[in-house]
C-alpha cells in the first residue's frame, strides 16, 4: 500500500466554478483519489477555497458584504456545489485559516533567513476613482506579446506569458471599468527566483517525461526565459499581515499563501483528528508519499515553477509535487462561460438540470488534456443517449428484466462455460487491462473510452448468445448466460465506481451489494470475477439508470444557458 496525497487547484471563494474549472482539476483529481482509494492505497485528497487578494475584496463590495462574511458564504456554496458532485474530499478547507498563516509565516521566514527575500521600492498602478492600489489581476489591457485584449496584470491566459500591470497596453481597472489610473511608487517583498533557477531546473528535470506535456512544457518555457523576481506582496487590507518589521500594513500576495495553503488544510484536518493524524506524515519529512496535483493551464506555472521554488528556498525536506497533471480549457460552445453574460453552464446550476454522474461521465469522457475541449448541449444529450442510456443503461435493464421474467428475481444457476464465455473473458481482460493502465497513468478520455468499450463487449456477449431464443429450447443455458451477464452487470459498476459513484452504487444495489462487498482494482481478474455471484442470490430490476434527453429539451437548456457569442 502506498501513501497517495491528492491535490487539486483550489477555486477562487469569488462566485461559483462552472463546468470548465470541474473538468480542469477538481473532477480528474476526484476520480483519481477514488480509484487510488479502490487499488487499496491509503489516499489523502486536499482541496479548498482560495479567499485572499482584491478578488474577494472586490466581490464583497458589489455585493454590499463584509470580506469575511462574503467568503463564509461562498465557502458553504462550493462546498455544497462539491458534495452535490460527489467530490470525494478528505477535507474541504481554507486558505484563511489560522493553521495556513502559520505555516505561511514559517516558509516566509525560512526564505528570508536563507537570503532569498529582497525588498524594492516599485511603480504601481494606482486607480484614482477608485482609490486604491489594483492588484495585477484587477488591471486589464492588451497582453504586449500576442495582442490578447483582455490579458490581466499578472498574466496573459491567452499566452500565459507571466506579466507585470506595467507592461499592458491600454490598461484599466477591472473593479470599475476606469481608465483614470496612474503609477505610484511603493515598497514592497519580492522572492528572488533567479537565485532558486539553477537548483529548481534540476528539479524539474527529474519529472521528465513523468509529467504530462501541458505541464512540463509550460514549465521548460519559463525557464527558458529566465526566471524573474516575483512580488510577493501587496497593498490590501484581506490577507495575512506581512510578519517582518516596516511591512505590517501590507499582506502577503494571494498566489504567496494559497498554495501554501494545500500544507494548512492538511493541517486543519490534522488538528481535528490529533491523536490519529499529523500533518508533517505529509508534508514534512514525509516518507513515501506520492504527490499527485490536477489543474488548468493558467494555473501551471505557479505550482511547477513558484510554488516549488518557494519549498526549495526553506531548505527544509519540503513534500514535493511528483506528477503535475495540466488540462487545456473547456469552452462553452466554442466560447467563454460567463455569468455575468448568462451564458454557460454553472456547477450548481447543472446539479439541478441533471444528476452528478451525467456530467462526470461526459466532461471526463472529453476531458480537454491534450488540447482545448468544447462543451454543447447536443453533445451532452448525444453521449448520454447513447453511452449511459443505450449501452450501459440498457444492457442492466434488460438483463434483469429478462431474467426476473423468464426464469425468476435471484440469479440462476448454469452450466459450464463455453467457447463464448471463454473468448469473452479474453476480451474483457484485455480492455480491463487497458482500462487500469490509463487511469494509472492519468490519461482519463482513453480510459473513459476503454470503459465504454467494456460495456459494449457485454451487449455483443448477449446479442451473441441470445438467451431469449437458447430458453425455447435449453433452460440450463440461458440460465448460464444470463447469470454471466448478471455478473457483468457487477463488474461493469466496479469498474465505473471512480467515474459514476452513484450509478455504480445503484446497480451493486440492484444485486443486494454495496463497493465494500467488492475486491481491489489491484490484478483485476475477469475469469474469477465473472463467476463471483452465486445462483440463488436475489437480485431487483428497479428503475433504468438513466434517462433519455429528448430534442425538445436540448432546445429548451440552449436557450436557458445562453449561446457562444
Amino acid at each position: 500500500m502506498s501513501k497517495i496525497l491528492v491535490t487539486s487547484a483550489l477555486p477562487y471563494i469569488n462566485g461559483v466554478p462552472h463546468l470548465g474549472h470541474m473538468v480542469g482539476c477538481l473532477l480528474p483529481s476526484d476520480i483519481y483519489a477514488r480509484y487510488m482509494r479502490m487499488k487499496g492505497n491509503e489516499v489523502l485528497y486536499i482541496a479548498g477555497t482560495d479567499e485572499h487578494g482584491t478578488t474577494s475584496e472586490v466581490g464583497a463590495l458589489k455585493e454590499g458584504m463584509d470580506v469575511q462574511a462574503y467568503c463564509d458564504m461562498y465557502h458553504a456554496r462550493h462546498a455544497k456545489t462539491y458534495k452535490d458532485f460527489n467530490l470525494s474530499f478528505d477535507y474541504f478547507g481554507r486558505t484563511s485559516s489560522e493553521q495556513n498563516k502559520e505555516i505561511t509565516y514559517h516558509i516566509f521566514e525560512q526564505l528570508d533567513k536563507n537570503g532569498f527575500i529582497e525588498e524594492r521600492t516599485v511603480k504601481q498602478v494606482y486607480s484614482i476613482d477608485d482609490k486604491m492600489f489594483l492588484a495585477d489581476r484587477y488591471i486589464t489591457g492588451t497582453c504586449p506579446y500576442c495582442g490578447y485584449e483582455k490579458a490581466r496584470g499578472d498574466q496573459c491566459e491567452n499566452c500565459t506569458k507571466v506579466l507585470e500591470p506595467t507592461d499592458l497596453i491600454n490598461p484599466k481597472s477591472s473593479v470599475s471599468g476606469s481608465t483614470n489610473l496612474e503609477v505610484r511608487e511603493t515598497k514592497h517583498l519580492f522572492l528572488n527566483l533567479p537565485k532558486l533557477e539553477q537548483r529548481l531546473s534540476e528539479w524539474i528535470k527529474t519529472k521528465e517525461p513523468f509529467w504530462p506535456d501541458v505541464a512540463y512544457t509550460i514549465a521548460q518555457k519559463w525557464l527558458k526565459e529566465g526566471l524573474q523576481e516575483r512580488c510577493i506582496t501587496r497593498d490590501l487590507k484581506w490577507g495575512f499581515p506581512v510578519n517582518k518589521p516596516g511591512y505590517e500594513d501590507k499582506v502577503f500576495y494571494v498566489w504567496f499563501d494559497a498554495p501554501i495553503g494545500y500544507i494548512g488544510i492538511t493541517k486543519q484536518w490534522a488538528d481535528e483528528n490529533p491523536e490519529t493524524r499529523d500533518w508533517k506524515d505529509w508534508w514534512l519529512n514525509a516518507k513515501d508519499v506520492r504527490h499527485v496535483e490536477f489543474m488548468g493551464k493558467d494555473n501551471v506555472p505557479y505550482h511547477s515553477i513558484t510554488f516549488p521554488a518557494t519549498l526549495l528556498g526553506t531548505g527544509e525536506n519540503w513534500t514535493q509535487v511528483d506528477y503535475l497533471k495540466g488540462m487545456s480549457y473547456l469552452t462553452y460552445e466554442g466560447g467563454k462561460f460567463s455569468k455575468s453574460e448568462k451564458r454557460g453552464v454553472f456547477a450548481e446550476d447543472a446539479i439541478k438540470e441533471f444528476p452528478a454522474d451525467y456530467w462526470r461521465y461526459w466532461l471526463m469522457s472529453n476531458a480537454p488534456e491534450g488540447s482545448d475541449a468544447s462543451f454543447s448541449f447536443d453533445l451532452f444529450a448525444g453521449v448520454v443517449n447513447k453511452d449511459l442510456n443505450g449501452v450501459l443503461g440498457n444492457f442492466v435493464s434488460r438483463v434483469l428484466k429478462m431474467t426476473s421474467s423468464k426464469i425468476g428475481d435471484t440469479i440462476p444457476a448454469g452450466g459450464e462455460m463455453t467457447a463464448a464465455e471463454n473468448e469473452l473473458i479474453s476480451v474483457l481482460q484485455k480492455r480491463v487491462d487497458d482500462y487500469l493502465k490509463y487511469m494509472d497513468e492519468m490519461e482519463f478520455r482513453k480510459a473513459m473510452n476503454e470503459l465504454r468499450a467494456i460495456w459494449v463487449e457485454g451487449n455483443n456477449y448477449i446479442s451473441v448468445t441470445e438467451p431469449w431464443t437458447v430458453i425455447k429450447t435449453d433452460e440450463a443455458r440461458a440460465s448460464a448466460i444470463l447469470r454471466t451477464c448478471i455478473n457483468l452487470i457487477r463488474i461493469f459498476a466496479i469498474l465505473s465506481a471512480p467515474v459514476m459513484p452513484e450509478v455504480s452504487a445503484s446497480m451493486l444495489d440492484k444485486l443486494g451489494l454495496n463497493l465494500k462487498d467488492v475486491p481491489s482494482l489491484n490484478g483485476f481478474d475477469v475469469k474469477k470475477e465473472i463467476m463471483s455471484l452465486k445462483a440463488g442470490q436475489k437480485f431487483v430490476v428497479g428503475e433504468m439508470l438513466f434517462e433519455r434527453i429528448s430534442p425538445e429539451r436540448i432546445e429548451e437548456l440552449k436557450q436557458k444557458y445562453g449561446s457562444a457569442k
